[in-house]
Order: C-alpha cells, then structure tokens, then sequence
C-alpha cells in the first residue's frame, strides 16, 4: 500500500503544498493584524471625529451668516490641499529629496 498525506490526495505536489499553506498562514496573520489595529484605533478616529463636528457645530452656532455650502466646499478644497502636501506650511513634495524617494520606492518594489 502506497504511502500518501494529504497532499497526494488532493493531488498536490509538495512544494505547492507548501506555498498554499503559506498563502493561508499569511492571510490568517494579516486578518489577525487587521483586526488588532482595528480594535486599538477605532475608539481614538470616533473621539477626533466627535471632536471635528463639536467645532464645526460651533463654529456655525456663533457665525450663523455662514453659508454651509460655500463652507463645506472650502473644508474640502483644504483637506484636499492638505493631503496632497499643498500647503504653505509643508515642504514641496516634489523637491529632490522627494523625487529620489519615489524613485527608490519604484527601483526596490518594481524592479529593473
């Protein structure tokens, strides 16, 4: 009687077999890291959120001339400004030290 694990059952060849299992343990440490980081931030983005609209809200509360919508439309133009490092106050991202880290992400990630 031959011998045979469970990989010669499914048809398998070792090495596959091995990648596979990779392939899982790797999913189940990334749900793992997922849910971990889920767990210890979720509370801190609420309270910063809550905390947003409490000076959102009071800002209309003491300027009532406002208009909402020309206002909403500034706060998003800003965020917008904000993440794309557009502001005065921040470096130029596209200056040299900038541009050499994007081509070294690029060289080391994408290869030749």
């Amino acid at each position: 009687m031959a011998r045979g694990g469970c990989c010669s059952r499914l048809h398998l060849r070792e090495d596959n077999a091995r990648f596979l299992l990779l392939a899982v343990v790797l999913m189940l440490y990334m749900l793992a890291g997922a849910t971990v980081f889920m767990l210890l931030e979720r509370g801190r983005e609420t309270e910063e959120r809550a905390r947003y609209y409490d000076v959102l809200k009071t800002f209309l509360a003491n300027n009532p001339d406002v208009n909402q919508t020309q206002l909403q439309t500034l706060l998003d133009s800003h965020a917008a400004a904000s993440s794309e490092g557009l502001l005065k106050n921040q470096r130029h991202r596209w200056d040299f030290a900038g541009s050499f880290y994007f081509v070294g992400t690029v060289v080391s990630t994408i290869g030749r």
